[in-house]
């Protein structure tokens, strides 16, 4: 595997959707609306954040009563900020790739290059049927999902673009302006061997839900050793829920208010369509395979990936993340405003200090 000695990227969930980043009924300092967002994209670009993701949710459910578009949600919270990049997640199917390459390509515009997508393949049946969207097989998901990708890239990048999918069909279809340069960088999540598979083929980024090092490692070799196979290169983020307080007991203290304040209706309503959704895969697992019902409080897996302790501890365990390919870490917090401004002053410039050190630390181990 090839040492990564691009400094580690850090993004963070846009709280557009109501109840946080938990499902738990813990006090959570954390709004939804628009003011709120802004104030936070602001402290969140100030602190070293390169990142944030737009969540896209289409109805309630496990706690989050409201949801915002994040495609306008996220041209908004670009308009507040002057360097940080925002993500905006799409659905295939809601979402035709020609409405989506020409809302993206303005914001990219207007923005100077500033907006990315997040393609989600669906894991939400009932969400579908409630606004009578089919809902497919699950690799068809994927399926569909790659010949998204492949019409925008193309309408991004030709004149007269043409394209015959099972999905998509364009005929000389040329788009006028184009995207600023360089092009909006295209991510995706998901775990199965169908998510992999897709990325490892087309997609700029690959993000994945919590997990240990080596769990990590192994999704990480997979899709670098595919990828190189396709003659493609993919960059690998991975979620994590930050908890950074001055002592370890204190954020241990705080991770287990939040499980004993769980919802637990709510999380087993999450954690029964979710494992569903993965055991509709061929090999009959998904992004939540192996989560049990306290990594189901937080979304997705969040809490494996142990970003749980002081300054210092998260600052190893986000170098030992990179150590294994990481690129980018995608984080949650309880707080966002008063903890992504501790993150960047407390977190981010101990990360910088140890990736300074790194070939040190290399030589040494050597």
């Amino acid at each position: 595997m090839t040492k990564n000695h691009d400094p580690i990227k850090f993004a963070y969930w846009v709280p557009n959707v109501s109840g946080g980043l938990v499902i738990s009924k813990i006090e959570q300092r954390t709004g939804w609306d628009i003011d709120y967002n802004r104030r936070l994209a602001q402290i969140a670009e100030q602190a070293g954040f390169d990142y944030a993701l737009s969540q896209i949710r289409f109805t309630a459910g496990y706690g989050a009563e409201f949801q915002h578009e994040p495609v306008a949600f996220s041209h908004a919270l670009l308009a507040a900020t002057t360097k940080l990049k925002v993500i905006a997640a799409l659905l295939p199917g809601p979402w035709n790739p020609a409405v989506a390459a020409k809302q993206i390509a303005t914001i990219s515009q207007l923005t100077e290059g500033r907006v990315a997508v997040n393609i989600v393949s669906g894991w939400f049946r009932g969400e579908f049927a409630a606004i009578g969207e089919p809902w497919l097989d699950h690799d068809e998901r994927y399926r569909r999902s790659e010949e998204f990708i492949r019409s925008l890239r193309g309408i991004w990048t030709q004149d007269s673009f043409t394209f015959r999918g099972d999905f998509y069909r364009f005929t000389d279809y040329s788009l006028k302006p184009k995207p600023a340069q360089p092009l909006p960088e295209i991510f995706q999540g998901g775990s199965s061997r169908a998510a992999r598979d897709m990325a490892a083929r087309v997609s700029d980024w690959y993000f994945t839900n919590g997990n240990s090092v080596d769990e990590i490692k192994k999704q990480v070799d997979d899709i670098r050793a595919k990828a190189k196979a396709n003659n493609h290169s993919v960059k690998i983020g991975v979620n994590a829920f930050a908890i950074a307080r001055d002592s370890e007991a204190e954020a241990r203290s705080v991770l287990n208010e939040i499980i004993a304040k769980a919802d637990p209706e709510a999380v087993n309503a999450f954690g029964h369509e979710v494992k569903n959704a993965g055991k509709a895969s061929p090999e009959g697992q998904g992004n939540w395979a192996k989560s049990s019902f306290e990594d189901l409080v937080q979304y997705n897996d969040g809490f494996k990936t142990n970003l749980i302790g002081t300054p210092e501890q998260i600052a190893e365990r986000i170098i030992a993340l990179k150590e294994v390919g990481v690129d980018l870490v995608l984080l949650g917090f309880l707080h966002f405003q008063e903890e992504v401004e501790y993150f960047g002053r407390r977190v981010i410039p101990l990360v910088r200090a140890l990736e300074a050190n790194a070939p040190l630390r290399v030589q040494a181990a050597e």
